[in-house]
């Protein structure tokens, strides 16, 4: 059953407009409204997450656009597209993306393993000095370990970093500062991590945060407990979730509507997460 809706993304709904959109030169967006990069790696991230079949003659097209003609450009010396450039958040996301797509790089995830901090995490501060982690760079990275594990296989010194990334996230209660136990809100002050957003972008959010811990089959305990409260509390009462937060969507390509409107990848990832959690704790997980 799943595998014939994933035939269809490609050539059906948001994946197949999705797939339209790519120009002859690999690219999406025409680097007006945002820079290009940021069209292209969206939109691919988009397609990931719609679930597009990699082996599907659309997909493989594609992939092949951006493997022989997208690079960074001259100011990362024309790296190509798959080998990333040099902010983890982005790598992270481009690590998953050849992963899920048949084009891994050995070269960038150990670039991201030697960037891992002390504390557990990434940031893209780091090279300005920064030795404490971020919670958008840190998911990013997460995310692309965990899709090189699933297609590579896994091996000790990535499970190692994605354990030591996932007790960052764990030890502050997925929102909380550890030296405080403040909830942290957006960098902008005017939403916290409890309100979701889709498409994510760079941003967490606990819904992101959660769905990671999921994915990569973590035993749920009391340190998340909170924080499913949370999601079990944004749920409106026809039993879906709203799109509470919009970001600025490089694939420029509205998906939902606006703030405030039912959000169906807002109520698949809160519906998967509930039942990760409930189902876990069923099986004997801490209390």
């Amino acid at each position: 059953m799943i595998a014939r809706v994933r035939e269809r993304v490609a050539t059906e709904g948001w994946g197949s407009k999705l797939l339209d959109r790519q120009r002859s030169d690999g690219n999406w967006g025409d680097g007006s409204s945002c820079p290009q990069w940021q069209s292209t790696l969206g939109t691919f991230v988009l397609l990931r997450e719609l679930g597009l079949d990699p082996a599907s003659e659309r997909a493989r097209s594609a992939v092949g656009l951006l493997r022989d003609q997208v690079t960074w450009g001259p100011e990362f010396g024309d790296s190509p597209f798959f080998e990333g450039e040099v902010e983890p958040c982005i790598n992270g996301r481009v690590l998953s993306l050849g992963a899920y797509f048949g084009q891994p790089s050995g070269r960038l995830l150990e670039r991201l393993l030697g960037e891992q901090l002390l504390d557990g995490g990434w940031n893209c501060e780091a090279e300005r000095g920064s030795v404490r982690s971020s919670f958008h760079t840190t998911i990013c990275v997460l995310e692309g370990l965990l899709e090189y594990e699933r297609a590579n296989g896994a091996t000790a010194r990535v499970t190692d970093a994605r354990l030591r990334g996932e007790a960052y996230l764990l030890e502050r209660r997925m929102f909380r500062r550890l030296s405080t136990g403040e909830v942290i809100k957006d960098r902008n002050g005017d939403h916290d991590w409890t309100q979701f957003a889709f498409p994510t972008a760079w941003h967490y959010d606990v819904l992101r945060g959660l769905d990671y811990l999921r994915a990569a089959d973590v035993e749920p305990d009391e340190r998340v407990a909170e924080v499913i409260g949370h999601v079990e509390e944004r749920r409106n009462l026809d039993g879906r979730w709203p799109l509470a937060v919009t970001h600025r969507d490089p694939a420029e390509f509205d998906m939902e509507g606006g703030a405030g409107e039912p959000s169906r990848w807002n109520t698949l990832r809160a519906l998967r997460v509930l039942d990760w959690y409930s189902g876990r704790r069923g099986t004997g997980s801490p209390s």
